[in-house]
C-alpha cells in the first residue's frame, strides 16, 4: 500500500456524471440509426431533401414512417427565426360564416409551407387580449384577426411584437398593419335599397348582438327610414336581438316575437343565413308566404342557402378571397418581401333568390 501523501491535485475529484434520462420520444438519432446514416444526413433529408440522394431520402423517410418521428419544429424555428406557423383568431369555431375563410387560409398557407393555428376569442366578454398575449409569446410568423382590433392594449402588443398582422372582415382607415375586409355599413345600406326596389315598405331586422352585425343593422335602419320603409314618425325600424353565435332556433323565436309586436312587417334582414333559415322554417310552420307576405334576406351565402325552399336571398362575402389574400400578405411580410396594396376592400354582392 502506498502511504505517500496525496497532492492537492490528486484531491480534486472529477464531477459526477449526470445520467441522461430518456424522455421516451423518438429522436433524430434514432431515425438516423435505423436508416444507417449520420444524424446530419438524416437532418438534410428531412429539411432539404434535394441535398441528398434518392436512395438515402427513401431510407430516411422509411425510418420516419417506422418510428413515427415528428421533427422538432420549435428547434428549427429558433435556428432560422421562423416558426412556419400562423395564428388566426376567430370569434367562434361554430360560426359557419367564417368557415370558407379558414379553409382558404389553411390551404393557401400550406402551399407556402406554413401551418395554421386557430384561436377562439368568443363574442360576449371576448378573450381576445388574453389569447393574443399567449399567441405573441409563441412568436408565430403572422397573426390573422377577424375584425378590427379595438382594444388599445391588444393593439399596442401587436405593434410592439413586430409580427405581421392582417385584420379581416372589416374596414378601418387605421389598420395595425394589413387589412382585407369590407364595409358592414355599405352592406346594410345596399340591402335596404334592394328591398325598397322590390316594393317592401315595412322592414325589420333580426340580428345577433355582436358589434359588426349591429353596425350593419344600423346602416340598414337609417337607410330604410330615409327611404320611407317604416311607420310614420319612426326613428328606427323594428328589430330583435339574439346572442351570438346564432342558431336556427333563435331565428324561429325571433320571427314569432317580431310578428307579435309588428304584424305588418313585410321584409326581414337577418344577420346570418343561420338566423334566416330559422325564419324560413317558422314562416313555413305558420303558413306565411315567402316572399309574397314576407321577404327574407340573410348574410353569408352558406352552402345550404341555394337549396332551401324557397332559396335564400343573401349577401355573399368572398371568404375564400379573404383567406388567400391574408395568407399572401403574411408570407410576403414574413419573408421580407414588399407587400403591395396592403389594404384590400373585397366588397360584397347580393345574391338574389326566391326568398326576396
Amino acid at each position: 500500500m502506498d502511504d505517500t501523501p496525496a497532492t492537492k491535485k490528486d484531491l480534486i475529484l472529477p464531477p459526477p456524471r449526470r445520467s441522461r434520462r430518456k424522455s421516451g420520444g423518438t429522436t433524430l438519432r434514432d431515425v438516423a440509426a435505423l436508416a444507417g446514416v449520420a444524424p446530419i444526413t438524416a437532418s438534410r433529408a428531412l429539411n432539404t431533401p434535394n441535398a441528398v440522394s434518392e436512395q438515402i431520402l427513401k431510407r430516411v423517410r422509411s425510418a420516419v414512417e417506422q418510428t413515427g418521428y415528428v421533427p422538432n419544429m420549435l428547434a428549427g424555428g429558433l435556428a432560422s427565426r421562423k416558426s412556419r406557423l400562423v395564428a388566426a383568431v376567430i370569434p367562434t369555431i361554430s360560426g359557419n360564416v367564417f368557415l370558407e375563410m379558414v379553409q382558404s387560409l389553411t390551404a393557401s398557407l400550406a402551399a407556402y409551407g406554413y401551418q395554421l393555428m386557430l384561436g377562439q376569442s368568443g363574442y360576449e366578454d371576448s378573450r381576445e387580449d388574453e389569447l393574443l398575449e399567449t399567441i405573441i409569446g409563441r412568436r408565430p410568423d403572422g397573426v390573422v384577426l377577424t375584425g378590427i382590433m379595438r382594444s388599445p392594449q391588444g393593439r399596442q402588443r401587436l405593434l410592439t411584437s413586430g409580427i405581421p398582422v392582417v385584420e379581416t372582415w372589416d374596414l378601418t382607415p387605421n389598420p395595425i398593419d394589413m387589412l382585407v375586409g369590407f364595409s358592414h355599413e355599405k352592406v346594410g345600406e345596399a340591402v335596404a335599397r334592394y328591398l325598397h326596389s322590390k316594393g317592401k315598405r315595412r322592414v325589420a331586422t333580426l340580428s345577433a348582438n355582436d358589434q359588426r352585425a349591429q353596425r350593419r343593422m344600423k346602416a340598414f335602419s337609417d337607410t330604410a327610414i330615409e327611404l320611407g320603409m317604416a311607420a310614420p314618425g319612426a326613428t328606427e325600424v323594428p328589430g330583435w336581438l339574439v346572442p351570438a353565435p346564432t342558431n336556427v332556433g333563435m331565428g324561429r323565436a325571433g320571427l314569432r316575437e317580431l310578428l307579435a309586436r309588428h304584424p305588418d312587417i313585410d321584409a326581414l334582414f337577418c344577420s346570418s343565413d343561420m338566423v334566416a333559415l330559422g325564419v324560413l322554417t317558422e314562416a313555413q310552420a305558420q303558413g306565411i308566404a315567402v316572399p309574397g307576405r314576407l321577404a327574407v334576406v340573410g348574410l353569408g351565402d352558406l352552402s345550404f342557402a341555394r337549396d332551401l325552399h324557397p332559396a335564400l336571398t343573401t349577401v355573399r362575402i368572398d371568404g375564400a378571397r379573404i383567406g388567400a389574400t391574408a395568407a399572401r400578405f403574411i408570407v410576403e411580410r414574413s419573408e421580407e418581401r414588399e407587400v403591395r396594396d396592403g389594404i384590400v376592400d373585397i366588397g360584397f354582392s347580393i345574391v338574389e333568390r326566391d326568398s326576396a
